[in-house]
C-alpha cells in the first residue's frame, strides 16, 4: 500500500496536470488571438492605453483567480472536505461567495468613481490628456469585471478541490472568446470607421464591453459542473464562522505574497510611462508578457492548479513523505516542461514576436521592442512557474507569513532597480523586464530554501540530478535550435507569412523531439509520464 500510493498519486499529478495543460492551452491562444487583434486594429499607442485601463482590473483577476483568493478558498475548503465532510464544505462556499460579491461589487464602485486619480496615479509619466481620458474611460467601462471574477475564482477553486480541473481551467477560454467576439461586434456597432475600414480609438470601447461579456461567460461555463458535484447556493451572511475567519487570515498574507509578481507589473507599467516608449511601452511590456504567460498558464498554473488541493489534503496528516514527495514532483515537473520553453522563446524572440504580432499597424520597430523584455521574460519564465507550485505550498502548513515577507523584500527591491535603470541611468522599458526576471529567481531561492527547512528536506537531491540530466537535453536542443535558426531563418524579413510559420514550425518541432527523446533515453521521471499521457491519448 505504502509502496503503490505515490506512485498513483505521481501519475494521477501528471495525468490530471496533462488535462488542464490542454484546457489552458485553449484560453491562452484565445488570449493570444485578443492581443493581436488589438495590436494589429489599433496600434502599440492605443494597445497601451488599453492594457493600462484593464491593469487594475486584470491584476485582481490574477491574484483572485491564481493567486490569494483561490489559494486561501482552497486549502480551507479541501481541509473541511476532509475533517467535516461535503455539506460544511458548501456552507462555507455559499458564505464567502455571498461576502465575495457584496465586497466586490464596493470595489468595483469605488474602482469606477477613482479611476481618474488612479490612472493618472498609475501612469504618471504620460503627458498626453487625451490619452489620460480615454483610459479613465475604459477603465470605468472595465472595472465591474473585479466582482465577477472574485465569483469565478471561489467556483473554480470548489471543483478543483472536487477533482474537477477541466471544466475551471477551459472556463478561462470562453473570457478570452467572449472578448475577441463581443468587442468585434460593439466596436463595429459604436465606431462609424470600424465598419468603414477606417478603425479609431472609439473602437476600444466595445473591447472594454467585451472584456465584460467575457467575464460573465467564464463564469457561466462553470455553473453547470458545479451543481453536478453538488452545490446549491443561496445567501448566506454568517461572516463570523470559523471557516471564512481562516480562509481571511490565510489570504491577507497570500495577498501580498501572490501579488508580488503583479505588483512588480504595475511597477513596470508605472516606470514605463517615463521611459521613451510611453504608451507604447505598455504595450510592448504586455506583449511580451503575454508570450511568457503562454507556457506559465499551459504549465506553471496547470501544476499548481493540480498540485494544491493534494497538498491541502496530505498537509492533515503532517509534514509526511507524501508531502514532500509530492511537492518535489510538481516542481520537477516545472522544470521539465518550462525550461525548453524558456530557450525557445530566448532564442526565437524576434521571430516569434514578428510572426505573431507584426500585421496592421504593429511595425517592425514594435517588434524590436517586444522581443528585447520577451528575453528577459523568459528567463524568468522557469523561476515564475515554480513559483506557482511551491508559494501555495507554505498556506498548506500554516507558513503564511514567509512568502509575505520574501514578496515584500523583492517588491523593494524592483522599486530600486527600476528607479536607478529608468532615472539614473535612462535605459528603456527593457531593463525593467530584467528587474522582474531577477526578481522572480531571488523570490524563488528564498521560497526554496525556506520550504526545504521546514519540509525537512524536497529530495533536492533527485530535483538536482534530474536538473543536471534536463540540462544535457536543453543544450542539444539549444544546438539543434541555432542550427537550424542560420540555415533556415536568415532570410527571414523576405519570407513570407506561410513560409514564416512553417520553417519555424518545424524547428520548434525537431527541437522538441530531441529534447524528449534525449530525457526519456537519461531516464529523466517526467519525460515518461509526460510521454506515456501523450501516446494514451493518441491510441484512443
Amino acid at each position: 500500500m505504502s509502496v503503490s500510493e505515490p506512485k498513483t498519486d505521481s501519475n494521477s499529478q501528471a495525468k490530471s496536470t496533462g488535462v488542464v495543460s490542454i484546457a489552458i492551452l485553449c484560453s491562452r491562444v484565445l488570449g493570444l488571438v485578443r492581443d493581436q487583434l488589438l495590436n494589429g486594429l489599433f496600434g502599440s499607442s492605443f494597445t497601451g492605453i488599453f492594457t493600462a485601463a484593464f491593469r487594475t482590473p486584470n491584476m485582481l483577476r490574477d491574484l483572485f483567480a491564481e493567486g490569494a483568493l483561490s489559494t486561501a478558498f482552497v486549502t480551507t475548503f479541501s481541509k473541511k472536505i476532509k475533517t467535516q465532510g461535503d455539506e460544511a464544505a458548501w456552507e462555507l462556499g455559499r458564505k464567502m461567495l455571498t461576502l465575495s460579491v457584496c465586497f466586490m461589487s464596493l470595489v468595483a464602485v469605488a474602482g469606477v468613481a477613482l479611476a481618474p486619480v488612479l490612472i493618472r496615479l498609475l501612469n504618471p509619466g504620460w503627458d498626453n490628456e487625451a490619452s489620460v481620458n480615454l483610459c479613465v474611460w475604459l477603465a470605468q467601462i472595465m472595472y465591474p469585471f473585479i466582482t465577477i471574477v472574485s465569483v469565478t475564482a471561489l467556483v473554480m477553486g470548489m471543483l478543483n478541490s472536487k477533482k474537477v480541473f477541466f471544466i475551471p481551467a477551459v472556463a478561462s477560454a470562453f473570457f478570452n472568446l467572449g472578448c475577441i467576439v463581443g468587442g468585434l461586434i460593439f466596436a463595429w456597432i459604436l465606431d462609424p470607421g470600424f465598419r468603414g475600414g477606417h478603425i479609431t480609438e472609439k473602437g476600444l470601447t466595445g473591447f472594454a464591453i467585451g472584456t465584460l461579456i467575457g467575464g460573465v461567460m467564464q463564469l457561466a461555463i462553470q455553473l453547470p459542473s458545479l451543481k453536478k458535484v453538488g452545490f446549491r447556493f443561496r445567501p448566506d451572511f454568517g461572516w463570523k464562522d470559523e471557516g471564512v475567519r481562516d480562509v481571511l487570515h490565510l489570504m491577507w498574507p497570500s495577498l501580498i505574497a501572490a501579488g508580488g509578481t503583479q505588483i512588480n507589473v504595475l511597477l513596470n507599467s508605472i516606470f514605463a510611462s517615463f521611459t521613451p516608449g510611453k504608451e507604447s511601452a505598455t504595450a510592448w511590456l504586455a506583449n511580451a508578457q503575454r508570450l511568457q504567460q503562454l507556457p506559465l498558464g499551459l504549465f506553471g498554473v496547470a501544476v499548481a492548479t493540480v498540485t494544491l488541493p493534494m497538498l491541502s489534503r496530505l498537509a492533515t496528516e503532517g509534514m509526511t513523505p507524501a508531502f514532500r514527495g509530492a511537492l518535489a514532483k510538481g516542481l520537477r515537473l516545472v522544470l521539465f516542461l518550462t525550461l525548453p520553453c524558456a530557450v525557445g522563446l530566448s532564442i526565437f524572440a524576434g521571430e516569434i514576436v514578428s510572426l505573431l504580432f507584426e500585421h496592421g499597424k504593429f511595425t517592425a520597430h514594435d517588434v524590436a521592442m517586444t522581443a528585447a523584455p520577451l528575453q528577459a521574460y523568459a528567463f524568468g519564465l522557469v523561476f515564475y512557474s515554480a513559483i506557482k507550485v511551491l508559494q501555495p505550498a507554505f498556506y498548506t502548513i500554516d507558513r503564511r507569513f514567509i512568502p509575505m515577507m520574501v514578496s515584500l523584500g523583492v517588491i523593494a527591491l524592483n522599486a530600486t532597480l527600476n528607479s536607478i535603470t529608468v532615472f539614473v541611468l535612462h535605459w528603456d522599458h527593457t531593463a525593467l523586464a530584467w528587474a522582474t526576471a531577477f526578481g522572480l529567481a531571488l523570490n524563488f531561492a528564498a521560497l526554496y530554501l525556506s520550504m526545504r527547512k521546514f519540509a525537512g528536506g524536497l529530495e533536492t537531491r533527485s530535483l538536482t540530478q534530474s536538473l543536471v540530466r534536463l540540462l544535457v537535453g536543453i543544450a542539444l536542443m539549444a544546438a539543434v535550435c541555432y542550427g537550424l535558426k542560420m540555415l533556415l531563418l536568415a532570410g527571414w524579413a523576405k519570407m513570407s507569412f506561410v513560409m514564416q510559420a512553417a520553417e519555424l514550425g518545424l524547428i520548434i518541432s525537431l527541437a522538441a523531439v530531441v529534447y524528449f527523446y534525449v530525457t526519456q533515453k537519461l531516464r529523466v521521471e517526467e519525460a515518461g509520464d509526460f510521454i506515456g499521457i501523450v501516446s494514451k491519448r493518441f491510441r484512443r
